[in-house]
């Protein structure tokens, strides 16, 4: 565990163990099928994958770099990337609607790491285990493998919200008392709204969550900070292309709880006042809901 959160040059030695990563995931299923999600083994095990999913997309070997960003075949005149630091935005733009491909029914080793088994492993154990840095590593698992805009993020993205169904074990971590776990929580849910085709599965599902656990007040440490400022630009993401969206953000009685934080600028508050305003102006640009904003 302590090994693994060495750097980028002791994660990709790790990645490369044969039988490690296999070893980890078969060890977590054994606990999770014997009803021991809570042993210190398994949050051991659990923490380890978080920190070898960290920049996982930017750290492939270059093989899996071209078998993932496998290009459409009427896109013929493109370059394949070969490495996943120097996509141009041109390039990303297109690639966003490229599928993974098929997954393998028995994956090895790193390809594990962004498998759709694991995925269902991190939701379990966040809905099963009462651990807090169990709880905590799940998520931040989730979290780094949806962080970007390439296929696998989007793809890990579908598979937690639409194919394993993990929006409702997320959102119960919302209003866990711990706040690191609900700020991972909240930055997890952050990075899936970015993806268009699930921002009202989103919406409908926790943007009445994320309304209440917004702070009537300034929060009173950085933590607390960072999580408002999260929920915001996740608000942000579900609000900015819908009205019906910004209703349900309305009718939640949130615009009191987004007012409220925009308007205090002290420093250690900066950053959730900004995205607050942000925000706001965004839920101004929908017009028709003017009338309802001034009531």
């Amino acid at each position: 565990r302590n090994m693994s959160s060495a750097g980028p040059e002791g994660r990709k030695k790790m990645r490369e163990c044969e039988g490690l990563i296999d070893s980890l995931v078969y060890y977590i299923q054994g606990a999770i099928a014997d009803h021991e999600p809570n042993d210190k083994a398994t949050e051991n095990c659990v923490c380890i994958l978080h920190n070898l999913s960290y920049q996982l997309e930017l750290e492939l070997p270059e093989s899996y770099a071209q078998s993932i960003y496998v290009q459409r075949r009427n896109i013929s005149n493109d370059k394949t990337p070969g490495c996943f630091g120097t996509r141009s935005r041109k390039v990303k733009e297109k690639q966003q609607d490229t599928p993974l491909p098929e997954e393998k029914s028995n994956p090895k080793g790193v390809e594990s790491l962004w498998h759709s088994t694991l995925i269902r492993i991190y939701l379990s154990l966040i809905a099963k285990s009462t651990r807090n840095y169990t709880q905590e590593a799940s998520l931040g698992a989730l979290q780094n493998l949806t962080a970007g805009t390439g296929p696998m993020p989007l793809a890990v993205a579908r598979t937690v919200v639409q194919k394993a169904n993990g929006l409702p074990s997320i959102r119960a971590m919302l209003h866990v008392s711990h706040p690191a776990v609900k700020k991972t929580a909240v930055s997890l849910l952050r990075n899936l709204s970015r993806n268009p085709s699930l921002q009202n599965d989103i919406a409908r599902e926790v943007l009445p969550d994320l309304v209440s656990v917004l702070p009537e007040c300034v929060p009173g440490c950085e933590v607390a900070c960072e999580t408002t400022a999260s929920i915001c630009y996740t608000l942000f993401n579900l609000t900015q292309g819908s009205s019906h969206n910004a209703r349900l953000l309305l009718s939640a009685h949130g615009l009191p709880k987004v007012i409220a934080t925009s308007i205090n600028d002290s420093n250690m508050f900066s950053k959730a006042s900004k995205a607050a305003s942000v925000l706001l102006y965004s839920l101004w640009l929908h017009t028709d809901l003017h009338s309802a904003y001034k009531k």
